[in-house]
């Protein structure tokens, strides 16, 4: 590489000496290459007010991603021409060393911008404000990560042929040490394709309110990962649970649940027999005219046994809501109806009581003092 325009300019102003000429060569490249990404910089936050007034967001992804990386792309190129110059001025080759780092660093810029042009559609594609139909974030987390990982992989590649080294060599040693890792780390590669299941198989999503019967597992999904679940539980604690558990256990989705249940058992007195019937008319009657309960899944209302200490009949119906908290107001107005009916028909609501019955004893002769001394006196003779 010449610098023959600079040389002659420097011959111009008497400057001759290959030292100085050199320092002041590389002191204009490091400034050119300032000014150029002060430049670069200037245009971006241009382009980016403009895009800011578009409709589309991806033209926004684009240069948010492309921003850092080009600035450092403009200086790897800046600090290259920098070596050169110094290679041709002090005779060691810096320029020989500087044209590989040159490369690597034009490969791991690109490789970052990629990275981060992944990561701003992730948060394009789950955010409502910039899509209409948002995708499902589980999905689209699923996504990134593949792609992540193939672009990671794919990079290393290219830069250990770049270096020199056999990519045959390296795909021949991973398959063959690949058996000795599958068995080294059965259980990492267990919960991987844990997650690969609920990746593909999705049976719940971050957010989901999950509950699992044969494990004490309940709460909000808030992470999938590769290798372990987060749930926060109820008390806002954070669970891990490796993914390779949810292919031996059952598990709950609450948050896909179409109604919430109401399901209670109420007892009336025994003396209030008689108003089984008329009760049980009026709260059935109540719950298929109460907007808050869905009318067309069964409502039912039936006396069910004789209990200890009540005449129980049963109330099944369901919900309209599916929150929590709104399924507890309802239910807290439902059963406060169910006791004004009870108490307007004059019953009660039956609670736990027993009867005591006592057996008469016969009339017992009570001794009097005086023949206890003289039975006391009689004991203590002796026998003649």
């Amino acid at each position: 590489m010449t610098f023959s325009f600079l040389n002659n300019l420097f011959a111009d102003f008497g400057i001759a000496e290959t030292t100085w000429r050199g320092s002041l060569k590389i002191f204009l490249v490091v400034l050119v290459t300032f000014f150029v990404s002060f430049i670069a910089t200037w245009i971006l936050r241009g382009l980016k007010k403009r895009f800011a007034r578009t409709v589309t967001p991806w033209d926004d992804a684009f240069l948010s991603a492309a921003r850092t990386p080009l600035k450092a792309v403009i200086w790897i190129v800046g600090l290259s021409i920098a070596a050169a110059v110094a290679d041709d001025v002090s005779g060691i080759q810096f320029y020989s060393f500087a044209v590989p780092v040159r490369h690597l660093g034009l490969i791991i810029m690109l490789c970052w911008f990629i990275l981060r042009f992944i990561s701003e559609v992730e948060c394009v594609l789950i955010s409502p404000s910039e899509t209409k139909e948002p995708i499902d974030q589980t999905t689209v987390l699923a996504m990134s990560k593949l792609l992540r990982g193939s672009i990671i992989i794919t990079t290393a590649l290219i830069v250990l042929e770049t270096m020199g080294y056999s990519i045959a060599g390296i795909l021949t040693f991973g398959g063959i040490g690949g058996i000795a890792i599958g068995f080294a780390a059965k259980d990492l590669l267990a919960n991987f394709f844990g997650g690969l299941m609920i990746y593909l198989d999705r049976p719940f999503n971050v957010g989901d309110w999950v509950r699992s019967p044969d494990r004490n597992i309940e709460g909000t999904i808030e992470l999938i990962g590769w290798r372990l679940t987060t749930i926060r539980t109820f008390d806002k604690r954070p669970l891990y649970v490796p993914n390779a558990t949810f292919a031996t256990i059952s598990v709950e989705n609450l948050s896909r649940m179409s109604h919430r249940h109401i399901n209670e058992t109420i007892g009336i007195r025994y003396e209030d027999a008689h108003l089984m019937d008329t009760i049980v008319a009026e709260i059935k009657q109540m719950l298929l005219a109460d907007n808050d309960i869905d009318n067309t899944q069964n409502v039912i209302v039936n006396f069910t046994q004789f209990n200890t200490s009540s005449l129980d009949f049963f109330v099944h119906a369901f919900t309209q809501t599916t929150d929590r908290i709104k399924f507890h107001e309802v239910k807290h107005n439902i059963l406060l109806k169910i006791y004004a009916i009870i108490c307007a028909q004059g019953g009660a609501i039956a609670f736990p009581t027993q009867t005591l019955h006592h057996a008469s004893s016969p009339s017992l002769t009570v001794p009097t003092t005086e023949q206890k001394r003289v039975t006391i006196f009689a004991d203590t003779l002796p026998q003649l």
